[in-house]
């Protein structure tokens, strides 16, 4: 198949956003050109990612977590960077779509795509809107689901075809120019069902409490621990508080994220501002089966 776009992710037991993973870029660029760090060498995961790149690494509970899944992730990039075109890095949660009105698939753009550049795509967290939607995530996401919110944090530099390096997270990189092009997005899954929400974070919450330590000794998102969790279902009620914005038109957003761009102090990193926008918009119609 094509040998210029590959996919790197780090999954551990995530079985039902690995199993949208797969469909997704599995469909677009094959499955011998996605990589797979399966972390604790889950036998589910071998099996889900049959076909696919997949590096096994111990799962022993350990400090400074995403300190160094990022260091593994910034190396994997930079050493296929030598072999392919496009390396598109993000956790199993988080995929690169491309508008339909496009036209192109998400490998023909990047094909088309000038090289030599970070693509950052806009941030959209998919929300499960538990009062209008009461269908069953199957074969489909986008159908079922349609509701997204703004998400400056996850509006990440995934898609890299230079040498650079990524932050921690994924949120940051040493590259110094934006590019954000109109047609790709990052939708950030976390939220998208709500009972597979409840299950990954009791999975989450259970692996911060065998490593032990704090925050900063993990090194992991605070959302990882069962104090900052809160209450699951008062947190999806609340989806339908937010203001709905009509129409899908994004380029506002994208501008202001262009106007702040700049260094991130003096780390080499370079940010723009990530304000938390109350908003929610509805998929157009043309977005539905397209994961």
């Amino acid at each position: 198949m094509q040998s210029t776009v590959a996919v790197v992710t780090m999954v551990r037991d995530d079985l039902f956003f690995l199993d949208i993973w797969l469909r997704h870029y599995g469909r677009i660029f094959g499955r011998e050109n996605l990589y797979i760090i399966n972390h604790g060498r889950g036998e589910d995961v071998a099996r889900l990612a049959e076909g696919c790149n997949i590096i096994g690494i111990p799962g022993d509970p350990h400090k400074n977590f995403d300190m160094k899944r990022w260091r593994l992730l910034n190396n994997m990039v930079m050493g296929l960077r030598s072999y392919y075109d496009h390396v598109i890095v993000g956790d199993v949660d988080e995929l690169v779509v491309i508008d339909p009105e496009d036209g192109r698939t998400l490998l023909e753009f990047l094909n088309d795509a000038r090289k030599g550049r970070v693509l950052t795509p806009l941030g959209l967290e998919l929300i499960h809107r538990i009062d209008v939607e009461d269908q069953p995530v199957t074969d489909h996401l986008l159908g079922p689901r349609m509701h997204v919110r703004l998400a400056p944090h996850y509006s990440k530099p995934c898609v890299v075809s230079v040498g650079t390096k990524i932050a921690r997270g994924g949120h940051f990189t040493q590259f110094d120019k934006l590019f954000t092009p109109d047609s790709l997005f990052l939708l950030h899954l976390k939220f998208c069902d709500f009972g597979e929400y409840v299950g990954a974070m009791n999975r989450r919450n259970q692996i911060t409490q065998d490593i032990g330590g704090s925050v900063q000794e993990i090194s992991i998102g605070r959302h990882w621990f069962p104090d900052a969790r809160g209450e699951d279902r008062a947190l999806f009620d609340d989806f339908a508080q937010m203001e709905m914005v009509p129409g899908f038109d994004m380029r506002p957003y994208r501008k202001k994220m262009h106007r702040s761009f700049g260094p991130r102090g003096e780390t080499g990193f370079y940010q723009f501002n990530r304000p938390d926008y109350a908003l929610q918009f509805r998929l157009p119609d043309r977005f539905k089966g397209v994961l």
